[in-house]
Parts: structure tokens; C-alpha cells; sequence
């Protein structure tokens, strides 16, 4: 049975464990591999994200820049006595990466129109810049989702501590411009290294001073994972719990159910993976998962729903 958590917000707490949150992506970026350029106007993205929370959504996950394999991420600004961080590509990448000011000045808007809207409803802001958080969370969010947990800015873990905001720490190996060609050494047990790398990063986050009690997990499904490597995390999904926090997974139209729901050698489109999506949905929630992360509310909020019938009944 899933452990209960009561979640640390900014200005709330959410309960988890009773029964299956659902986290709806609203991506306000222009080359997203599902739905890029789809809800890249402001008010486009406002009206999915109000689509989105009719549908059942919790959290509505807000994004302005694509971490899809291929794109550059920003290195962020040097701090007084540090060396400035460099991309696997140097400066040539760097020069491709969305900049924080284009960050913000996509999500923003998005932000405050959405509080506007619905003053309740709880934002998250998928970011992995401390500038970007800083100023989401000052405008509405109530959680920040980092992709590279806290260790691609230096400056995150500090921010996110002194935000007292919830947080999501997500598991990445390599980044997103390596991951064509990952040079990564071998992994002989893809759980194994995911579950002790998210303790070691979650022990450095507390001891930034970010409180436990608003940590939440992510193994990060795809992110600098081979095909063969995200159905053993799925798998022994379970094995996650033993790390005392909450647990986020996204799964919602990935590669790897493309490359498994292939026909005649073509891989599915993005928009033909929701039924492995909820396959994998329902996969989690009976080994532990206690928010889903999808682009596709409706469905998963139905198939959670049944699913923690199940739970319950147990």
C-alpha cells in the first residue's frame, strides 16, 4: 500500500497517497516533442490549462523551455567566485538554449492569467533555472519541478530553500544535447543507481535547507535512459518507496512506448502512445506512485481513479 505524505506547498499542503494526483503539462514552448508550438501563445496555453483542471487536473505544470533529446540546456549565470558552467557542447550549445529572460517571458503571462482565472488552483513551474523559479513562484507557483534536481544551477537548492516552495527532483543522467550519442558509462542496475543518486541529491537539497517535507521524487523516465533501461524502472517501481518521499512519474507519450508500440518499423506517434500511457499509469499507481504527470488529463484521471479502486479494495 502507498505510504501517505502530507506535501509542503508554498501556501498549502497537499495530501498524497489516498488517492492518485494528476499533474497536467502545459508546455508554452514552441519544439516540446508532444505538443510543441500547439499552446505557445499565451492565451492558447491559459485555455488548456483551465481545459485541463475542468478535465480533473491538481496541479497544472507549466514549462517554457524543451528538455527533449537534442536540445541545449542554458548554463546558468557565474556567481561571485565561481567558474561559469559549461554545456557538453560549450558555448556553441549554449548560444542554442532558451535564456531565462525568454524562459519568463513565456511563462509569466501564463501564470498570472491562470491565478487570475483560478485563484485556487495549484501551479507548478518546470524550470530547472533559479531566476525562472524565483520569479514564477513570486507570481503564483507552488512548486518547482526540476528536471536535473538542483544540480544544473548552482544557485536552485538556495533559491528553492528560501522560496519555501514544494519540490520535485527529478532524475536525469547526461543532458538533453548528449543523449543521441550518451557516453554515459554502462549501468548495471538502472533502479539501483536511480534510487541512490535521488537519495544523494535529496540529502544535498535538505542540507541547503529545502525541508523534507517538500520533496517530492521523480525517476525521470526517458531522461538519459536507453529503451531497455526505463521498463526495468517501471517494473520495480515499488522499490522507490524505500526512499521515504513522495514519488512523481511521467510517462505520458515517451519514446520508448513509441519504439514498443512500433509497427512496420515505425515507431508510434506521440499522439498514438495513450494507451501505453495509461498501461504504464496503472502500472505505477499499484507500485506506488502517488502523482502521474500527463499530458492527456481526462483519461489518466479516469484510469487513476479505477485504479485506486483497486488499491483501496486491497
Amino acid at each position: 500500500m502507498r505510504a501517505v505524505f502530507q506535501w509542503s506547498l508554498r501556501s498549502r499542503t497537499l495530501e498524497l497517497g489516498k488517492r492518485t494526483l494528476i499533474m497536467g503539462v502545459v508546455n508554452v514552448t514552441p519544439d516540446s516533442f508532444s505538443d510543441g508550438g500547439l499552446y505557445f501563445d499565451c492565451d492558447k496555453a491559459v485555455e488548456h490549462a483551465l481545459r485541463l483542471l475542468d478535465e480533473g487536473a491538481d496541479i497544472i505544470d507549466i514549462g517554457g523551455e524543451s528538455t527533449r533529446p537534442g536540445v541545449s540546456v542554458a548554463a546558468p549565470a557565474a556567481q561571485p567566485g565561481e567558474a561559469a558552467t559549461k554545456t557538453a557542447s560549450d558555448s556553441g550549445a549554449a548560444k542554442a538554449a532558451v535564456s531565462a529572460e525568454e524562459e519568463l517571458q513565456r511563462v509569466l503571462p501564463v501564470i498570472t492569467a491562470l491565478k487570475k482565472r483560478r485563484p485556487d488552483a495549484v501551479i507548478s513551474i518546470d524550470t530547472y533555472k533559479a531566476s525562472v523559479a524565483r520569479a514564477a513562484v513570486d507570481a503564483g507557483a507552488e512548486i518547482v519541478n526540476d528536471v536535473s534536481a538542483f544540480r544544473w544551477d548552482p544557485q536552485m537548492k538556495k533559491t528553492v530553500a528560501e522560496l519555501k516552495c514544494g519540490a520535485v527532483l527529478m532524475h536525469t543522467r547526461g543532458r538533453p544535447e548528449e543523449w543521441r550519442s550518451f557516453t554515459e558509462p554502462p549501468v548495471s542496475d538502472i533502479v539501483l543507481l536511480v534510487k541512490r543518486e535521488l537519495r544523494e541529491w535529496a540529502e544535498a537539497a535538505v542540507l541547503a535547507g529545502v525541508r523534507r517535507e517538500r520533496i517530492a521524487l521523480d525517476p525521470g523516465f526517458g531522461f538519459g535512459k536507453s529503451f531497455e533501461q526505463n521498463y526495468p524502472l517501471l517494473a520495480r517501481f515499488d522499490e522507490l518507496q524505500s526512499l521515504g518521499l513522495p514519488l512523481l512519474a511521467g510517462t505520458s507519450r515517451k519514446s520508448f512506448l513509441g519504439r514498443t508500440l512500433a509497427r512496420e518499423g515505425k515507431d508510434a506517434a506521440p499522439q498514438d502512445r495513450l494507451y501505453g500511457t495509461l498501461a504504464t499509469h496503472t502500472a505505477l499507481i499499484l507500485k506506488g506512485a502517488h502523482i502521474l504527470r500527463t499530458h492527456d488529463v481526462k483519461a489518466a484521471v479516469e484510469a487513476a481513479r479505477v485504479t485506486d479502486a483497486i488499491l483501496q479494495a486491497r
